[in-house]
């Protein structure tokens, strides 16, 4: 049993860490810098206070500013509580005075961890879901940029040249990109011409370079008006061409780079056996759940964490009113939704099991959230006794679910 309490309010330069005794007055409140040496005196100070009595940690961040006073406070072998800003944020209604700072935030953080049984503590992690966690979270950015800037590059194209804007879909046509990196104009298309524009393109090591040339001069041959944005929008095209290819070869790279460092996790062929999942959705499962089942003491309970676990809102007389949670780890919950989505072209057990759902009048959403519940049992239990999946023989049982 604790007998000393300390809340910190984690920030990106700079914590705030309150210390509470068991009747909840406040015995230090200080803020300090994210440093190793400021944050190794604050726990021997409140180690201090302490005097050799036990001390539960309490946070706000579980990674990012946080991550440096967690490994430390891991390195002394103490007890961290995690309790996340959304908490904290309703939890602060209930406290007198409408204001907000730091050390008020980390009394709340203390405050709570000492009243409340049901939080949970910190989740270690190996060094493989580490990196993984890193690159992963790494590629969904660079995915992002590269939605955003094909957006950019076809709206930049309507300004001046909206018949090749829409003869291609530039999200996964390289030809495409290739093009635009020095025909991107009616009167360039026009004048180089159907056979000379497909040599260009196969010289560059582009497929389907003759349809592609086909498409792109038929477009310059319906519009013959240069419009005045066009010498400035050519350019920015060109631009976010070169950064959209760019991007992709960002994207190839770290690829290779998830693929190798997943082969590496002992679960790694496991889950590979499991329909729906590849390299990519593998790795972004095992670094959302630390690498291990350590910190989730049921199927259930991952379950919760993921997001597809329904929860009620019941009040009166009114009962069994389900609902998708709001707080999930949402990337858990895409990653699982997106592999049962997969696993539906060559996994017979999921797809009879979405067909019947299906049949139950749930929407294809509904049914796919389902499946990735129902999976995410199958999947604990490989991850628990280490073994392959198997996919079951067609059965009355198994179509009954």
């Amino acid at each position: 049993m604790a007998t000393v309490w300390a809340g910190i309010d984690a920030g990106k330069r700079a914590h705030h860490c309150v210390v509470l005794d068991p009747a909840g007055t406040v015995v230090l409140s200080q803020r300090v810098d994210n440093d190793e040496t400021a944050l190794l005196e604050l726990i021997a100070g409140v180690l201090g206070l302490a005097d050799g009595d036990t001390v539960c940690w309490a946070t706000d961040l579980n990674a990012g500013g946080a991550a440096l006073v967690i490994a430390l406070l891991a390195a002394h072998g103490q007890q961290l509580l995690y309790i996340p800003g959304r908490v904290i944020h309703h939890a602060a209604a209930t406290y007198r005075g409408d204001g907000k700072t730091d050390a008020k935030d980390a009394r709340i953080i203390a405050d709570q961890a000492r009243m409340r049984t049901d939080l949970q503590p910190v989740r270690g992690a190996d060094q493989i879901s580490v990196d993984l966690r890193l690159l992963t979270s790494r590629r969904t950015d660079l995915i992002c940029d590269r939605v955003r800037a094909i957006n950019r590059l076809r709206a930049t194209m309507l300004e001046y040249f909206p018949a090749l804007e829409r003869a291609f879909d530039y999200s996964k046509s390289k030809a495409a990109l290739t093009l635009l990196s020095g025909y991107e104009t009616p009167q360039g298309l026009r004048r180089i011409g159907v056979t000379r524009l497909t040599a260009w393109l196969r010289n560059r090591g582009c497929r389907n370079s003759a349809a592609v040339a086909q498409a792109a001069v038929a477009a310059a041959a319906t519009q013959h008006t240069t419009i005045p944005s066009q010498s400035v929008g050519a350019a920015i095209v060109t631009k976010l061409a070169a950064e959209i290819t760019a991007i992709d070869a960002d994207l190839a790279e770290l690829d290779h780079q998830i693929t190798e460092r997943f082969h590496q996790h002992e679960s790694a062929e496991v889950l590979l056996s499991m329909p729906g999942f590849g390299p990519v959705l593998a790795a972004t499962f095992l670094a959302n759940i630390g690498g291990n089942l350590e910190g989730f003491d049921t199927v259930d309970r991952l379950a919760c964490v993921a997001g597809l676990a329904p929860v009620p809102r019941d009040s009166g007389r009114i009962s069994g009113n389900l609902h998708r949670p709001r707080r999930c780890n949402r990337r858990l919950l895409r990653t699982c939704y997106l592999a049962a989505l997969s696993s539906l072209k060559n996994s017979p057990a999921s797809r009879a099991f979405y067909d019947r759902k299906r049949g139950e009048g749930k929407s294809h959403k509904q049914a796919l959230i389902a499946l990735a519940r129902r999976r995410l049992n199958v999947i604990w239990a490989m991850l628990r006794d280490h073994t392959a999946y198997r996919e079951p023989a067609p059965s009355p049982v198994l179509l009954a679910g």
